[in-house]
């Protein structure tokens, strides 16, 4: 059983693209931003992850103003720098470069104490390929509710 507690989860990824590979990244907060994430105050919807100078930086990420902290607040929308080995930095932005695909946040969580980000290397889905996960999604339903019902 993972202990890793899940804090947000970027659902839309995985309805508008397929998920090719998957990382892990450190984040670095402020003092005010990981108590409003342990609150689960994030909203990783139409985030996304761009490399600058083998930097990688989560954009558009919004983490809500933590309420207690008074004057000094942080910006909900500023970018924030992910933390993962330099190799792989460099690796997943030549993979990102020549495919032309995208790195997006797949889900937030905890892991002992500190705040990581599972990131996956993306391709974005054609029309008919969501159409397509509709489908199957309203079938395992109904699979399901059938097992359920013993129908």
């Amino acid at each position: 059983m993972s202990r890793n507690r899940n804090l947000a989860v970027n659902r839309q990824a995985y309805f508008n693209y397929e998920v090719l590979e998957k990382y892990e990244a450190g984040l670095i907060l402020t003092g005010t931003e990981i108590k409003s994430v342990r609150l689960g105050r994030i909203d990783l919807r139409g985030s996304y992850v761009r490399t600058e100078k083998n930097e990688l930086w989560l954009q558009g990420a919004h983490i809500a103003r933590y309420d207690a902290a008074g004057g000094s607040n942080h910006d909900p929308k500023q970018p924030r720098k992910l933390l993962m080995h330099k190799t792989e930095i460099l690796d997943l932005a030549d993979t990102v470069a020549q495919k032309g695909l995208t790195v997006v946040p797949l889900r937030l969580y905890l892991k002992r104490q500190k705040a990581k980000l599972e990131l996956g290397l993306v391709r974005g889905k054609k029309r008919h390929d969501k159409r397509r996960t509709i489908i199957n999604r309203e079938r395992e339903r109904q699979a399901q509710r059938a097992l359920r019902h013993g129908i």
